[in-house]
């Protein structure tokens, strides 16, 4: 069996060609190749020497994820659903903005946290993504969109790690795939421009801080353990208290001199102003130990399962009123790829179902998905 050149940063292609008797310097050329110009033939490879590429093509492959359809959104999002076997499928969104272009990453095949507001949650989790899946689905988008949009420069300049599942719970695969987004040699991306969002695993915060510090988001969405419990299970075993004093640890090292806080509004659930005023008071008490915030919030996508409704818009700006009256830079999120559930909290793609309503879940999203594009490509990939 071959060896998936996807699965390894650049340290891992080293050895991996050292291996096979070569220099440090073939992994070199070898990524650039596979990440900079999107290869997956060997034979492609023009400067590395005929004997080389013949050994790779024995012992390794280049292969992404096969591509099961394609969702286009009016407002030129773009929802990709791929396949990673035993019936499960994860999704890729990429969204377009005049001055970035946008990846939102799966590092799950579902998600074991459940949060009350998240579609991919209530149908529990699968596996965790190995390395060459989650930058599979980077190598796929960036190179499709290039040859679709007719462009050679890179189109992707922000990843966020916002898709389906929790990515701190699969930080041996996250890590090596978030080298190779940074990497020179790969896809060259700053850590301000790689977002790892977190429900608040907090031991791996802090190993994230010490390895690999990209910008951080923190799914927040209470202002009180009481509440948070309730919407974001794992709170019980990592409080706001001990949650927080991470972010203040993470901000030492990251790349922005402010955490993002995400903050899904909910009617008559987390959007009152009393809410936002226990937030004020929340930020204020460790604005003296050091932590600088940045909150966004996140009209809440519907979704039947949850049994939740989203905030009017006159409450959401009102809840954002009392955070910017007291010096608290706040933004409301502008939905996109809500006509392809693409958008926050809509990801469920068609994994196992760990909780008996997937399928009526799936059969609902269908029926949601009438006047809308469908590119269903078969058995594609780059």
């Amino acid at each position: 069996m071959t060896t998936n050149l996807l699965d390894f940063d650049l340290e891992g292609l080293a050895a991996f060609c050292e291996q096979l008797g070569q220099k440090r310097f073939r992994a070199t050329q070898l990524f650039r190749w596979i990440h900079q110009k999107g290869a997956a033939d060997f034979e492609q490879m023009t400067d590395l020497a005929k004997a080389l590429r013949e050994k790779l093509s024995l012992f390794a492959h280049v292969q992404g994820l096969r591509v099961i359809s394609r969702h286009d959104s009016s407002d030129g999002t773009i929802k990709w659903l791929f396949d990673v076997g035993a019936g499960d499928v994860i999704e890729t969104v990429f969204i377009p903005e005049a001055d970035r272009g946008t990846l939102c990453i799966s590092s799950q095949a579902g998600c074991a946290v459940g949060c009350r507001f998240c579609s991919t949650g209530h149908q529990g989790f699968s596996r965790n993504l190995t390395t060459g899946e989650i930058i599979s689905q980077l190598w796929f988008a960036e190179h499709f969109l290039r040859k679709h949009l007719g462009r050679d420069e890179r189109i992707i300049s922000n990843i966020v790690m916002m898709g389906m599942g929790e990515p701190l719970q699969n930080y041996a695969q996250l890590l090596p795939a978030l080298k190779v987004m940074l990497d020179d040699h790969g896809y060259g991306l700053s850590r301000r421009r790689v977002t790892v969002s977190t429900s608040g695993v907090v031991p791996m915060m802090d190993r994230l801080a010490r390895d690999c510090p990209v910008a951080l988001a923190v799914s927040l969405h209470a202002p009180h353990d009481a509440l948070r419990d309730n919407l974001v299970p794992l709170n019980k075993k990592y409080p706001i208290a001990e949650l927080l004093d991470a972010c203040i640890r993470y901000q030492s090292a990251a790349p922005r001199d402010f955490i993002t806080f995400e903050y899904c509004m909910l009617h008559g659930v987390n959007d009152q102003p009393e809410h936002a005023r226990q937030l004020v008071a929340l930020m204020k008490a460790h604005a003296a130990a050091g932590l600088s915030c940045k909150f966004n919030l996140i009209p809440f996508n519907p979704f039947p399962a949850s049994g939740l409704i989203c905030s009017e818009m006159p409450q959401v700006m009102a809840f954002a009123r009392v955070l910017i009256e007291a010096g608290i830079v706040t933004t409301v999120r502008k939905t996109r790829g809500d006509d392809i559930d693409a958008a926050c909290g809509q990801l469920a793609g068609d994994v196992q179902d760990r909780t008996g309503v997937g399928q009526r879940m799936a059969a609902q999203r269908q029926g949601m998905l009438g006047g809308i594009k469908v590119v269903v490509v078969k058995g594609t990939t780059v």
